[in-house]
């Protein structure tokens, strides 16, 4: 059997085609409606449905090393190139690096998530005439050097940690203990400046570079330092609020303003207050990238509902008098419904007792 479109990309129609073939091939030798997963998620632990290990190898790349499919009921070689013995492959899938690295990077650009969905495993419709979730150039651009980051071993020989990983851990890092940008760049400093072999930006600016890329950034937007304006679309160039007259900028004991510098020593005014926005529709998106979370997405249309017993908002009376209001909007199960909630908010410190409104 032709095993070359492991090593094709995702996206083409060789591997796609190839990803068929295994999965019948898997299932044909199982004597259960469901087998082993051999995706790196799974990682050869965990029994999925036919349907769900498509998504799977669909979604992240097949096991390059998996030439040899023994954990699937195949007893000899089916390619004559390829020579690996049963407890060759069986190490080699011991070292799997189970990284969610590539989870993450497929759910960020979305490659081919969920187009696989509307094919069946049977059919032998021509995948071309399927419209399918690809980025755009820009997109594709920075998924292709993402890609090659995720691949890169942190230093030679390093099986645990690509380049791509470890900085997604230090951030991590960062996040959870709240450090400060100067506090990691000066760790980033000492770090490559020990390892100097190792793959680690020398400055957490230039780490940040890499890690932005990965989409769900949020917009800094200036604001005066009495809430009474922000800096934004038409007063996006003023240097007072136009409602107190109060500088734009934080001032020193003399009245002038505060300058710093960043890597590239180039002195910047230093806003007196910043507001963080987090757009709304790159998230929505976001949730419709992945397999797992677009399902839930749409469970509200396609979970059976039970009469008289109200298990989620769908179920209130106001979401079904929306719905009869907006028929259109209704009809396609992708369109979601928006609730704002607070949970455990304290404005200002100024109560007593943090609240919750939803």
């Amino acid at each position: 059997m032709d095993k070359s479109w492991i090593t094709k990309p995702r996206n083409s129609i060789e591997y796609e085609r190839g990803v068929r073939r295994f999965i019948d091939f898997a299932f044909e030798n199982s004597l259960a409606e469901a087998t082993v997963c051999p995706c790196l998620k799974c990682g050869f632990r965990k029994k999925v449905t036919k349907g769900e290990m498509y998504d799977h190898l669909i979604c992240t790349q097949f096991p390059k090393e998996y030439t040899l499919w023994f954990y699937h009921g195949e007893t000899e070689v089916g390619d004559p190139s390829s020579n690996v013995s049963n407890s060759d492959a069986s190490n080699a899938f011991d070292d799997f690096n189970q990284d969610s690295i590539h989870d993450m990077l497929g759910d960020a650009f979305g490659t081919d998530m969920h187009w696989a969905n509307e094919v069946s495993l049977e059919s032998d419709e021509d995948i071309d005439g399927v419209e399918r979730v690809m980025p755009d150039v820009a997109d594709a651009a920075e998924f292709e050097e993402l890609a090659s980051h995720a691949e890169l071993p942190l230093y030679e020989g390093c099986t645990r940690y690509s380049r791509l990983s470890f900085l997604v851990k230090m951030y991590h890092i960062k996040c959870i203990c709240g450090m400060t940008d100067k506090a990691m760049s000066m760790i980033f400093e000492l770090l490559h400046d020990a390892f100097e072999h190792a793959e680690i930006p020398s400055s957490f600016y230039e780490a940040k570079k890499t890690i932005l890329k990965l989409g769900m950034n949020y917009e800094k937007i200036h604001a005066c330092p009495n809430n009474c304006m922000l800096y934004w679309g038409e007063d996006k160039e003023k240097e007072m609020c136009k409602v107190c007259n109060k500088s734009r900028w934080k001032l020193d004991t003399k009245g002038g303003e505060i300058q710093e510098s960043n890597d590239g020593n180039i002195r910047k005014k230093v806003p007196a207050k910043v507001l963080r926005y987090f757009p709304l529709k790159p998230r929505l998106q976001r949730l419709f990238l992945s397999s797992k979370t677009a399902e839930a997405m749409r469970w509200h249309d396609v979970a059976p509902k039970e009469d008289g017993v109200m298990t989620h908002p769908r179920d209130s009376e106001a979401w079904k008098m929306f719905d009869l209001k907006n028929t259109s909007f209704a009809e396609d199960p992708r369109n979601i419904r928006l609730a704002l909630a607070t949970d455990g908010i304290n404005p200002y410190r100024s109560m007593n007792a943090n609240s919750s409104t939803c």
